[in-house]
């Protein structure tokens, strides 16, 4: 009987999807003649949500901000093969199935996690997927890693959260559950 929950995070933790998203956010601004620089995406913009990095590169116009984010999903899997599976932590996961439920929950949108998950072939690998349709409040508002844990009447602290960025951490942290720091893998 399992009666613990290992959530993962996907960006960054389970997946680094870092060029993934950088190319495909890049190629949506150029459309709108935005040049975009990998330095400025990886220090500003990565591991966050596109409302809170876009403006500063586009301004307050909210139908461009929707445009650009919208188009960036559909070009997102035309970019897939820049993507690198954490085989270390895919161990993990296939390892303790037998004592842990398992929980993807991340703030990419659902249309990009499941282009990952038929990529990689992890569709068996998780009981429960949590995207950024499924969680009204984002990180660092715990809510998503809460949603999860009440699903499988799971306490925190019967939890183990595994996360990348500061955003996902102190989310993480504000959940209640122990908090495993991923960082850069091969």
């Amino acid at each position: 009987m399992r009666d613990r929950l290992a959530i993962f995070d996907m960006d960054g933790t389970l997946i680094d999807t870092c060029m993934v998203n950088f190319k495909s956010y890049q190629a949506a601004l150029a459309e709108e003649k935005i040049d975009l620089t990998y330095e400025h995406f990886k220090k500003e913009c990565f591991g966050k949500g596109y409302k809170d990095y876009l403006p500063p590169l586009i301004g307050e116009d909210r139908e461009m901000l929707e445009r650009v984010h919208k188009r960036k999903i559909t070009l997102y899997k035309g970019y897939i093969d820049e993507a690198k599976l954490n085989f270390a932590l895919m161990d993990f996961i296939r390892g303790m199935k037998d004592k842990y439920h398992m929980a993807l929950v991340t703030t990419a949108s659902k249309e990009n996690v499941y282009n990952m998950i038929d990529h990689f072939g992890l569709g068996e690998d998780f009981e429960l997927v949590l995207t950024a349709e499924d969680i009204p409040k984002h990180k660092p508002d715990p809510e998503g890693f809460l949603m999860a844990m009440n699903k499988f009447d799971i306490p925190p602290d019967r939890t183990v959260i595994f996360e990348d960025s500061k955003v996902g951490i102190e989310a993480a942290k504000r959940s209640g559950a122990s908090v495993l720091k991923v960082e850069a893998f091969r």
